[in-house]
């Protein structure tokens, strides 16, 4: 894909070539969108929170995060938004597992945090209260496989637990959350997904959800 790209704007129908610009990554590596040669450029008459931003990969470390949508200011007045490569998604739809037994549960846990970007996926040194303990690079995660819903001790010990290990903290249930658990999760910025029988996590709150778009 070019990173300079001819553009013409269809208001004047001035020439333009336009390059996208690059951002660092927390890695410290600079990301750029990959723009689509084949698409055409589209005049930005209203703006739309979720429409100005794409998910783009940093090529150096993996990492999935939201960037501007690449525009372009014409000097006739009109702003053109620029077709890119990650407006057709950056990640394949995740592919989980039927579940039927708990370690099911822990596997569809271990491959959806791969889908977000983690890597060297492994036990936890320490085990949990209840469940299972997974820990990656920066990450600590709790997987439980009961039938009932996690409780406030639960998530609390788990923020403890990484807090401990300078890490951030996630939690995977099949069963749900206590009321109580779940505004304690608010409260810390944990994670919570919830585990259906298909396998599928399913974010319950907003920290979940910007993990799921962002990934790691």
């Amino acid at each position: 894909m070019p990173e300079n790209l001819p553009v013409r704007c269809p208001a004047c129908r001035r020439e333009h070539v336009y390059t996208a610009p690059a951002y660092p990554c927390a890695c410290g590596a600079p990301v750029a969108p990959t723009l689509a040669p084949d698409g055409a450029p589209t005049v930005l008459a209203h703006r739309a929170w979720d429409d100005d931003w794409i998910t783009v990969r940093c090529a150096a470390c993996g990492r999935h995060d939201q960037w501007p949508h690449p525009e372009l200011g014409c000097p006739c007045g009109t702003v053109l938004r620029i077709p890119a490569a990650a407006d057709a998604g950056p990640r394949a739809a995740f592919r989980p597992t039927l579940i039927r037994t708990a370690r099911d549960v822990v596997t569809n846990a271990v491959l959806y945090l791969r889908w977000l970007g983690y890597r060297d996926i492994r036990r936890a040194d320490q085990r949990p209260p209840s469940g299972i303990g997974l820990a990656a690079r920066g990450l600590l995660a709790q997987v439980d496989p009961t039938v009932g819903p996690a409780s406030l001790r639960d998530i609390e010990c788990l923020w403890l637990t990484a807090m401990t290990e300078s890490a951030e903290c996630v939690y995977f249930s099949l069963a749900g959350y206590a009321d109580d658990a779940r505004d304690r999760a608010d409260a810390l910025g944990i994670p919570l997904f919830l585990l259906d029988l298909t396998g599928t996590p399913h974010p319950v709150n907003t920290h979940a959800t910007h993990l799921h778009r962002t990934g790691t």
